[in-house]
């Protein structure tokens, strides 16, 4: 029996994506990257819930297995929906497809494919070779759309890179003494911290690092997740000494060594002829496992990656303050005509206090 993907298909008298939906919820909160976010819900054979979980981290059980050792013997004859294709090879935790063949249900309703080379549909294989009513593709865009940085990666081996800037009313990114703190409200800088809780890196160029002096954590009340990794872009002129940030032992991208770098930070040599190689760094990023990457840095780094089409999303936090025809752009000098300009889409736009917040994803040039 082959996997058929049926949306509106009735499931315990539920359509199959608002079960999916659920599922997806469970995922809320959760960072188990470089593994994907993963929730899963078990009925009984009658259609009671009789079990859920996600999956939150390496080495931990995967949201389906989890959800049918708690399910247990309930689980025959029921419905397991998860939202990505079980996985069916042996990593830190045993493969969870022959798991759901073991358990008895009679159908599953997932999510989409599993991009992951590893698994790539052989999942649903053995799913669907073992009798189990596979329905698969369900609310996939809900899915993709709760945890994007896996899907970019396992399509592209790089992170999805976000782009995080506050600007003034208009357009500036700092007042004509260079001067940037603070363009936003406390509301807005608290949501940038929720934003950078997201993500498994943050990325900042050296003149910020010289400049701001920041330290990359998330300080928010409560928050108990691990802290993204620190990464600077470097070039060839010396790293300030004594930066607050070497004490989190950053990962430095530069051309070269220049003897100027921090006690217990890794370097990593990437060159090209205008600096740092931004698509090697990306690559080697990937290759660590970060799926998501927030770019923090200035002016410099923003355009620089902009101009390499390596930005995928923007987040615009836009203070109610004006800073005059003299202060500083964003982007200057990115794109040197409208013709060449980068068409964005904006996905949604918030108030937060006195500030606006819009996120906007990139479309890919054909």
């Amino acid at each position: 029996m082959s996997p058929r993907a049926v949306d509106d298909n009735l499931v315990a008298g539920r359509r199959a994506d608002e079960w999916m939906r659920d599922a997806v919820s469970l995922t809320a909160g959760t960072r188990p990257h470089p593994n994907p976010r993963v929730g899963a819900i078990v009925l009984s054979a009658d259609g009671t819930v009789v079990a859920r979980s996600a999956h939150v981290g390496p080495g931990h059980p995967h949201a389906e297995a989890g959800a049918l050792a708690a399910a247990g013997n309930a689980a025959a004859g029921g419905t397991l929906i998860v939202t990505l294709e079980p996985c069916s090879h042996q990593g830190r935790t045993p493969p969870c497809a022959p798991a759901v063949v073991a358990s008895g249900v009679a159908t599953v309703v997932a999510g989409p494919e599993d991009p992951d080379r590893r698994v790539a549909g052989s999942g649903f294989a053995v799913l669907a070779a073992a009798g189990i009513d596979v329905i698969s593709g369900v609310a996939s865009d809900a899915v993709v759309a709760a945890d994007p940085g896996y899907f970019h990666h396992r399509r592209t081996g790089r992170p999805l890179v976000t782009l995080k800037l506050a600007t003034t009313v208009d357009g500036q990114v700092a007042a004509a003494d260079g001067s940037s703190r603070w363009i936003t409200s406390p509301e807005a800088r608290r949501d940038a911290h929720r934003v950078r809780a997201e993500a498994d890196a943050v990325i900042i160029g050296a003149g910020t690092l010289r400049a701001d002096d920041p330290v990359l954590t998330v300080r928010l009340p409560g928050f108990e997740g691990p802290q993204p990794m620190a990464v600077v872009v470097a070039g060839r002129n010396p790293l300030p000494a004594g930066a607050a940030l070497y004490s989190r032992r950053p990962l430095i991208y530069r051309p070269e060594r220049h003897g100027d770098e921090p006690a217990g930070s890794e370097l990593v040599a990437v060159w090209s002829p205008e600096g740092a190689d931004l698509k090697a760094v990306l690559d080697d990023l990937g290759r660590r496992g970060v799926l998501d990457l927030l770019v923090e840095g200035g002016p410099t780094l923003a355009r620089s990656l902009l101009a390499a089409d390596l930005v995928d999303r923007l987040i615009v936090y836009t203070g109610a303050l004006l800073a005059g025809g003299s202060g500083r752009a964003p982007f200057s000098g990115s794109f040197p005509s409208m013709a060449a300009a980068r068409p964005v889409v904006l996905e949604s736009v918030s108030r937060i206090g006195p500030d606006l917040k819009a996120v906007y994803h990139l479309e890919e040039r054909p």
